[in-house]
């Protein structure tokens, strides 16, 4: 079974009221490119977590963020009063100190306070204990397990279009012999043809026998064949190994070009010739989506 480099995974948890958020995306790449967007109480455990996602993962471009909701009580900040006293003392005296200036009422000094910075205090500071960090460590983990499911969900399917290809290139290999038959006579009528064009020109018929022989060597594609249906055949033997053969299958299907483009060099034939145009189709929907296989 293959699996897809594409997939999607997010997972939910909730520790003293506080709900924690893991989302993880992933497309195709040649080597893991990991981005991260964490919240500033979990970045101590940076390291940890580029680890876990390295090991699930092992190749793919991947979005991996963390983030926290917080309860109002939990979110919420409280005026710092000696900040406050000092605001108002340095307000009163400056209005004392210049002439003509008058002091603030309550309801406007309430109306400058608010506007001036550092006025207010976070009422706790976090720490990341090891329960919480146990929780996050879990959440990661199911987001990651979801994120592979969907990865191998996504990999049945281009498993089921690979096979779907494989027979067709298959079927379309098979195709092309009638016209192999055909070609070795079509070859022979048409040299006879050229030669019966030279009035006069006597010419030694088994030699004619000896040069039809090795002209049909330099076309012969059996081996072409061969080769083709071998790879055919690994192809789907690598498939089934399971995860990381992505790789492994692009090396296959550039193979399997290499034999179809020299099928279609020696083809000398229309007929074929077409036929190596639908087998190539069908490499090129497998070499595009291979890239996508981890």
């Amino acid at each position: 079974m293959i699996y897809s480099m594409t997939g999607y995974g997010k997972a939910d948890a909730e520790y003293n009221g506080k709900k924690i958020h893991v989302e993880v995306k992933s497309l195709n790449s040649k080597a893991l490119d990991l981005n991260t967007r964490i919240a500033p109480l979990y970045r101590e455990k940076e390291i940890e977590l580029r680890r876990m996602v390295a090991a699930e993962l092992e190749r793919g471009k991947v979005d991996f963020s963390i983030w926290c909701e917080k309860s109002a009580e939990q979110a919420g900040s409280t005026l710092n009063p000696d900040i406050v006293a000092a605001y108002v003392q340095q307000i009163r005296s400056i209005s004392q100190s210049v002439e003509g200036l008058q002091a603030p009422s309550h309801a406007e000094m309430w109306e400058i306070l608010v506007r001036l910075p550092e006025l207010t205090q976070s009422s706790t500071v976090e720490e990341l204990t090891e329960e919480e960090w146990a929780v996050v460590a879990a959440a990661t983990q199911e987001a990651l397990h979801q994120l592979t499911l969907f990865r191998q969900q996504e990999g049945e399917a281009l498993m089921k279009k690979f096979n779907k290809n494989i027979d067709t290139i298959e079927a379309l290999l098979r195709s092309i012999e009638p016209f192999e038959t055909q070609r070795v006579e079509k070859i022979r009528v048409r040299l006879e043809d050229r030669l019966a064009e030279l009035r006069g020109v006597d010419y030694d018929k088994n030699r004619l026998e000896q040069e039809l022989i090795y002209y049909i060597e330099k076309l012969d594609i059996n081996e072409e064949k061969q080769r083709l249906t071998n790879h055919l055949d690994y192809f789907r033997e690598t498939m089934a190994n399971g995860r990381g053969q992505g790789k492994k299958l692009g090396f296959i299907a550039q193979e399997m070009g290499r034999e179809i483009n020299t099928t279609g060099s020696k083809s000398n034939q229309a007929e074929m010739q077409n036929i190596v145009v639908k087998m190539k189709d069908e490499l090129e929907q497998i070499k595009e989506q291979v890239l996508n296989v981890m």
